[in-house]
């Protein structure tokens, strides 16, 4: 007997409706857009960007698990993560959302986590901690450590 996938339902940045997305449409490559107001929905398979007023919307409601990167622009080790971040997300895609956090410009966020570091990536299942990686991390040590909360 097989099991349906079950589809994300994923908020509409435009006019806050809930979506159901089929994850084979979006591992298909396709862009959802809203039922309601036919605004494209957030890609998934890339990083969002995240502000403390969105933290609630984006991350504690997220329908999935979500890798935060909090990180700066004037952080090196911010930026050689990036791209690493930015395959796993679209590796990842509809199993984890990840997002980014600016530390300088969001310090509500960065205080409630206590981010003494970066860059520290924080994986978290609505809006909870469940761990944290501190430091430049070659992508399998990453990977290793997503897979074992999924």
């Amino acid at each position: 007997m097989s099991t349906m996938p079950v589809p994300i339902l994923l908020p509409c940045p435009a006019c806050g409706a809930t979506n159901r997305v089929p994850v084979e449409k979006i591992s298909a490559g396709r862009m959802p857009v809203c039922g309601r107001c036919k605004s494209p929905l957030p890609d998934i398979g890339r990083p969002i960007d995240v502000t403390d007023a969105g933290f609630p919307s984006q991350i504690e409601r997220a329908p999935l698990p979500v890798l935060l990167d909090m990180w700066a622009p004037w952080c090196g080790p911010c930026r050689a993560i990036a791209p690493v971040l930015d395959q796993l997300a679209a590796e990842l895609a509809g199993r984890v959302q990840f997002a980014r956090m600016n530390v300088d410009d969001n310090p509500v966020t960065s205080e409630r986590f206590r981010i003494q570091s970066i860059p520290a990536l924080l994986i978290l299942k609505s809006g909870r901690e469940l761990d944290r990686i501190v430091g430049v991390q070659p992508k399998a040590e990453i990977l290793r450590r997503l897979i074992a909360v999924l």
